[in-house]
C-alpha cells in the first residue's frame, strides 16, 4: 500500500496497513525552499514555485501529503480584500490581508460577492499548482488542500474582535454573513476538487471555543459547516478546529466530515469517551514546541503519544512551520513507519 491509497482508503472507511503521516495544512519548508533558491514571499504567486515547493515536503521528509495553498488569504482575496505578500521582506513571513471589504456591522449583509469568485484572484492559480502536482507526485501521495471555515473567512473580511462580539449580540446577523461565505467557500472547495484535490481539509480555526461558548457554536458555527460539508460529499473532508475542543466534540462530529483534526489542547481520551471511535481522529503533534524547537527524540515520544492516544493517522497540529529541521520531520514520519501499526489504538477496527 503506498502513501497515496493509505491515505485515501482511510478516509473512506477501508482497511489500511497502518497510520498515514500526513497533514491538511500548510507543509512548506525552508529547506524546500532552499532546495530550489526560491524565495517564501514569490511562492503564494507562482503555481510552479508552490508546487515545487509542496511535493518537497514528501521527497525531503518522507511526509505522505503534498497540499497548496500555504497562506489564509485565498477566499478573502477572491472576494475582494487586498493581499500583502510582503514581497519586498526576506524576513519569512506570512501573507495577510491589508484591506477588508466590511468595514461595519452595517455592511455585513451588503458587501459584494462575485458570482465567479472561484475564477479571482488566485484561485486559478491554485487550481494549477494542484495539477502539477498531480502530475509529478500525485501517484504516490495524496493532494490535499484547504478553505477557509465560513467564520474564519468572515474574520478575514471584518475585525475579528467586532466578528467575536456580535456572534453574542446579534446571532442572526452573524449567521446573514456566514450563509452567504458558506456558498462562496463551496464554490471555491468545488474547484480546488475538480482542479484533482483527493481530500480538502475545512479550517475553522478562527471560531475556538477559548472565545466562543458550545451553545454559541453549535447556533452560529455549526450550520455553516454543516452546509459546507454536505455540498462537498463527493469528496474526503477533514474538520481542523484550533484550541480546546473537548466542549464541542458531539457537534464537531454532527458536521459529518470523514474526520477531525485536534490539536494539543485536545484530551484524545476524553474525546474517544465522548464521540467514540466511529470518527477517523487526526492530530495531534505540536507543530512548533515539538517539531521546531524539540529534539528528534521528542519528536518520536510526542507521535507515539498519538498513536496510543488513539489517533489515526499522524497530523501536526497546524500548519508546519517553515524552519522545522528535517531531522525533527523525518522523525514523526519515520515513527509513524516503524511503529504505527504496532502501537495504533483503534477499538473495532
Amino acid at each position: 500500500m503506498n502513501a497515496k491509497e493509505r491515505v485515501i482508503n482511510q478516509l473512506l472507511g477501508k482497511e489500511v496497513d497502518r497510520p498515514a503521516c500526513y497533514s491538511g495544512m500548510g507543509n512548506v519548508t525552508t529547506a524546500g525552499l532552499e532546495q530550489f533558491g526560491y524565495k517564501f514571499a514569490r511562492v503564494h504567486g507562482d503555481a510552479k514555485m508552490m508546487a515545487d515547493t509542496a511535493a518537497s515536503s514528501h521527497k525531503l521528509f518522507g511526509f505522505e501529503c503534498a497540499i497548496v495553498p500555504y497562506d489564509l488569504c485565498l477566499e478573502a482575496e477572491a472576494i475582494g480584500c487586498v493581499m500583502n505578500p510582503y514581497e519586498q521582506v526576506d524576513q519569512l513571513l506570512y501573507p495577510t490581508i491589508k484591506e477588508k471589504v466590511c468595514h461595519s456591522e452595517d455592511e455585513m449583509e451588503t458587501f459584494p460577492i462575485p458570482d465567479d469568485v472561484a475564477s479571482r484572484g488566485r484561485v486559478p492559480l491554485v487550481c494549477e499548482a494542484i495539477r502539477l502536482l498531480q502530475a509529478d507526485i500525485g501517484s504516490e501521495v495524496a493532494i490535499g488542500t484547504y478553505v477557509l471555515g465560513p467564520f474564519t473567512l468572515a474574520g478575514q473580511l471584518m475585525d475579528l474582535n467586532d466578528l467575536f462580539k456580535l456572534s453574542f449580540k446579534s446571532p442572526a446577523k452573524v449567521n446573514a454573513m456566514l450563509d452567504r461565505l458558506s456558498e462562496a467557500t463551496i464554490k471555491i472547495a468545488r474547484a480546488l476538487r475538480d482542479a484533482g484535490a483527493d481530500y480538502i481539509c475545512i479550517r475553522e480555526m478562527g471560531a475556538t471555543t477559548d472565545v466562543l461558548s458550545p451553545k454559541v457554536f453549535q447556533k452560529v458555527i455549526f450550520p455553516h459547516l454543516k452546509k459546507v460539508r454536505d455540498a462537498l460529499a463527493d469528496v474526503p473532508t477533514i474538520l481542523h478546529i484550533c484550541g480546546g475542543t473537548n466542549k464541542i466534540m458531539n457537534i464537531l462530529k454532527d458536521v459529518g466530515c470523514n474526520a477531525i483534526s485536534v490539536e494539543t489542547k485536545n484530551d484524545l481520551a476524553k474525546s474517544r469517551e465522548d464521540i467514540g471511535y466511529e470518527p477517523l481522529l487526526f492530530g495531534n503533534v505540536d507543530a512548533y514546541n515539538i517539531l521546531v524547537t524539540a529534539a528528534p527524540e521528542d519528536v518520536e515520544k510526542a507521535v507515539l503519544a498519538a498513536l496510543e492516544g488513539s489517533c489515526d493517522s499522524i497530523w501536526p497540529s497546524c500548519d508546519i512551520w517553515p524552519t522545522a529541521p528535517i531531522e525533527n520531520l523525518k522523525a514523526m514520519t519515520e515513527t509513524v513507519k516503524k511503529y504505527g501499526a504496532e502501537k495504533w489504538v483503534r477499538k473495532n477496527r
